[in-house]
């Protein structure tokens, strides 16, 4: 198999060293260049057409985003965005996220030789799922308000639980989702595979796209109609009960499926805590967490969702959910949140054998 050709373009000489170092280390990436700025990128991205470029937020002459929305706009590639962890870090993230970016990693705020270290098989890793992912121009990023599902019977009920999972490319699926919900929707938990200070982005920036309320979970806070509760960073999110009341849990960082927050921990929970009042998806991303979790939700009677291939950025988790036989339905990610509404608002009380 030909290797995965990749372009670096950061300001810093340190991070194009370092970066070169750690891709090419592995024998099935070889990098063909570095540039120091978008405009220099830009003549080597026409020479060598290479498979993924990894990109810096902040550079000079032209920023990153910037460059990106280029990219996106004449010539379509797959793009791994490097940026700093901070919070104006994980704005900027989001944004090249809506624009096209397939992935992200965050940069050490100290010691960065070490910290990046740290990160190489993180790094090596999303830049092979950039390579075979699907890139496509996002249409979320361009502020046209979307078109809202209308209400109906049974949405308000405290009793229906929607459960959402994704990781690679599920920022413009999770946004998609949510955006379309009505006021009275049933509650929303999702775990999201995302870093501390980036959830807290993401939570805010959908809170101000959404009808619904959107939050980052709290330990202890109770769960209601209309709000969405995203999993924070590094820390797994659960479905609690507290007497008659859901209440979300926030406890535990262990990794979980190699991931922490993780879904399968979300949905695990779901199935013990709601069984056969909950609505499962699972979306777009690499690896296979949440496909064990969403199976014990089938069998705890709940509906599960997952989505198809050709609208997934990269088909891994849904695929393993679906071969595992925890997959009640497969749509494209458009359709996704009307069969949410429909099927949480239907009552089902049955247990299934998978």
């Amino acid at each position: 198999m030909a290797k995965t050709r990749v372009l670096v373009v950061d300001d810093s000489a340190l991070i194009r060293q370092l970066l070169t170092r750690m891709l090419s280390s592995d024998p099935d990436i070889e990098v063909v260049d570095t540039a120091p700025d978008p405009l220099i990128a830009r003549e080597k991205i026409k020479r060598l057409n290479p498979d993924v470029v990894t990109l810096d937020i902040e550079m000079p002459r032209m920023d990153g985003l910037e460059f990106l929305r280029k990219i996106m706009a004449l010539r379509p590639m797959p793009v791994v965005m490097v940026s700093s962890l901070t919070q104006e870090g994980a704005d900027a993230t989001l944004r090249a996220l809506e624009i096209g970016a397939v992935d992200f990693v965050a940069k050490p705020t100290s010691d960065l030789q070490s910290g990046l270290l740290q990160k190489q098989a993180e790094i090596i890793q999303k830049v092979k799922v950039a390579a075979g992912a699907r890139v496509r121009t996002r249409a979320i990023a361009d502020g046209s308000p979307p078109q809202m599902l209308k209400s109906g019977p049974g949405y308000a009920s405290t009793e229906k639980i929607i459960a959402i999972g994704a990781s690679t490319g599920g920022v413009e699926a999770v946004t998609q989702i949510l955006r379309v919900l009505p006021a009275d929707s049933p509650a929303v938990l999702v775990t999201q595979h995302m870093p501390e200070r980036f959830t807290t982005s993401f939570a805010r920036r959908l809170d101000g796209l959404c009808a619904i309320n959107v939050s980052e979970a709290q330990h202890g806070v109770r769960i209601l109609p209309g709000h969405a509760y995203i999993a924070p960073g590094s820390t797994h999110l659960e479905l609690g009960r507290s007497g008659a009341n859901y209440v979300c849990t926030v406890e535990r960082t262990d990794l979980v499926s190699g991931h922490c927050p993780s879904v399968d921990v979300l949905f695990h929970s779901v199935a013990r805590a709601a069984g056969a009042n909950a609505v499962a998806a699972i979306l777009t991303g690499m690896g296979k967490d949440g496909a064990d979790g969403l199976l014990a939700l089938r069998r705890a009677g709940a509906h599960t969702i997952g989505q198809d291939e050709a609208t997934c950025v990269v088909y891994g988790m849904p695929r393993v959910a679906f071969e595992a036989g925890a997959v009640e339905t497969q749509l494209p990610i458009g359709r996704i949140a009307g069969e949410l509404l429909e099927l949480g608002a239907a009552r089902r009380n049955r247990n299934i054998r998978v």
